[in-house]
């Protein structure tokens, strides 16, 4: 009877050891993708900020050739300071979605001057912003694919019980909301 007891034991303990390695595995799975979530994000915000330092020369540009365009410029920095001033992804999202067209529209308007598209700064700058929205794009995607993970992760059973118990939240695609923002701006010259 006791080697039986014995045998039970050593099983009972097996089997709890075998518990607190599964745990300490989901729950370290879950701090690497949060990590990558978090590593995913700061990625983005360094194009973005790259992004918001190139506007305000870009802007004084194109003052110096379109004076009379002073609605698009005033309407790409007010969508800049609101792109600054978002705190959540979503209101993130929304503000640099904004930000977008207002600069389509920027560009748009600098088609109507010849000597500005023919400027070498502007010229440069155009892209240097357009080499910075790739990187926003791809940053996004890779943002978007580790929230992906970590959020499927989270929800799969069993990992969702460690998930749940060390309060690792859903975390929020950086996605277009707005169905209007997904259309292109019409410029119109009179």
């Amino acid at each position: 009877m006791s080697s039986l007891l014995l045998i039970v034991l050593l099983a009972l303990a097996g089997a709890v050891v075998l518990l607190l390695l599964w745990v300490a595995g989901a729950y370290n799975g879950l701090i690497r993708l949060r990590n990558q979530v978090e590593n995913a994000w700061s990625q983005i915000d360094v194009q973005l900020k790259r992004r918001h330092d190139l506007i305000p020369n870009l802007v004084e540009t194109v003052k110096g050739y379109a004076a009379h365009e002073s609605k698009t410029l005033e309407n790409v920095i007010k969508a800049r300071n609101m792109a600054i001033g978002a705190k959540s992804v979503g209101e993130r999202a929304e503000a640099e979605n904004f930000l977008t067209g207002t600069l389509k529209s920027l560009f748009a308007v600098a088609e109507a001057y010849p000597n500005l598209k023919a400027d070498q700064n502007f010229l440069r700058l155009q892209e240097e912003v357009t080499s910075t929205e790739n990187k926003v794009a791809y940053s996004r995607q890779f943002y978007n694919d580790s929230v992906m993970t970590f959020n499927t992760r989270r929800e799969l059973f069993p990992t969702n019980i460690i998930a749940n118990m060390f309060n690792f939240g859903r975390r929020e695609f950086f996605e277009v909301k707005d169905d209007a923002q997904r259309e292109a701006p019409q410029v119109k010259f009179s």
